[in-house]
């Protein structure tokens, strides 16, 4: 049975968000794109091991004075992309405003952070260890550099997150009959999704 997540991406302005996203659905490099502006919607099926997946991409405006409004697009997320700038660490330093907004609508969701403009090493602020502090901090183990730019790592990226998703729902499904039997439900509600350009 295919599955089909709602997947948010979050983080300050201008770290990449939308960038990615196009990079991710279109596989092009866009470099000029306009603020977003509440959020922006984009959808990829794909296939991870052997499993069709339908992504829901939600691309949270980054704007402090659009925050007000994102709680309600996050909920319902089956999962969650933090976005840093490695060439601006005050990105990175949002990071539990950020969480605090994907949480308090999707408690127990998995996150995976990703560090942006991976192509602008030599303008590097965030070094990865750094990064894998604040995340150790709140629990997000994972972090993949990428470049919407070049492409690095950007089908990893998703891909990872995927899996995870993946993981978390099969975890939830699974149901005890008896201690020595489980039984794995395969149902798979789809959520009722709807957009606003606002």
């Amino acid at each position: 049975m295919p599955f089909t997540f709602k997947l948010i991406l979050f983080g300050d302005g201008a770290v990449g968000k939308t960038t990615l996203a196009h990079r991710y659905v279109t596989g092009s490099f866009k470099e000029d794109t306009l603020i977003t502006i509440g959020v922006e919607f984009h959808v990829k099926s794909i296939s991870i091991d052997g499993e069709n997946v339908d992504l829901q991409l939600w691309d949270l405006g980054g704007e402090e004075r659009f925050r007000f409004i994102l709680p309600a697009y996050a909920l319902g997320a089956q999962g969650g992309v933090f976005l840093y700038d490695i060439t601006s660490p005050l990105s990175l330093s949002h990071m539990g405003e950020w969480l605090a907004v994907l949480r308090g609508q999707a408690h127990d969701v998995p996150v995976i952070m990703a560090g942006t403009k991976a192509d602008l090493d030599t303008r590097r602020k965030v070094f990865t260890e750094e990064a894998a502090e604040m995340g150790g901090k709140y629990g997000i183990p994972n972090i993949i550099e990428v470049s919407s730019k070049t492409g690095q790592n950007v089908d990893l990226l998703f891909e990872t997150i995927s899996r995870m998703m993946i993981e978390q729902i099969t975890k939830n499904d699974k149901k005890v009959i008896n201690p020595n039997i489980e039984i794995i439900d395969n149902i798979n509600p789809k959520h009722s999704i709807f957009h606003d350009s606002i």
